[in-house]
């Protein structure tokens, strides 16, 4: 896949497919910096830590049965499973599945204003690896 406008990734939580009530995605992976500076060393040297990485979704609410509430509201303080994809085609090495665990911390049950759109704007830790698939 070259360079492309993200227009229909698949995105599941808890193996339910919930792309078509999220408005953005971001998917993080970061490592602890180490330090590893010795006496005689000239400037600071470091190493790549544990891994902490995380997910922001931001999604259209709907309480609906099989949607967006009803699908994340019991599973606050609990670990789920969440897929993105970044298109809506056959797995590839253009087009790999990311499958984690995350640990749902947050989840706001009604957030906006007078006229506006109900939306659930959350950041989740992964908890362990982000596994990567291109078959």
């Amino acid at each position: 896949m070259a360079k492309f406008v993200l227009t229909s990734p698949v995105i599941t939580v808890a193996t339910v497919d919930l792309s078509d009530h999220i408005a953005s995605v971001s998917l993080n992976e970061t490592r602890a910096e180490v330090p590893t500076t010795a006496f005689g060393d000239s400037a600071v040297t470091r190493i790549a830590g544990l891994g902490d990485n995380s997910i922001t979704l931001s999604f259209h609410e709907d309480f609906v049965a099989s949607e967006v509430h009803q699908t994340i509201y019991p599973l606050i303080g609990s670990t789920t499973s969440v897929t993105v994809k970044p298109v809506n085609t056959t797995t590839s090495s253009a087009n790999p599945v990311f499958s984690m665990t995350v640990l749902v911390t947050e989840w706001p049950v009604l957030n906006g204003a007078v006229g506006d759109l109900a939306t659930a704007d959350v950041t989740w830790p992964v908890s362990g690896v982000i596994t990567k698939t291109t078959a």
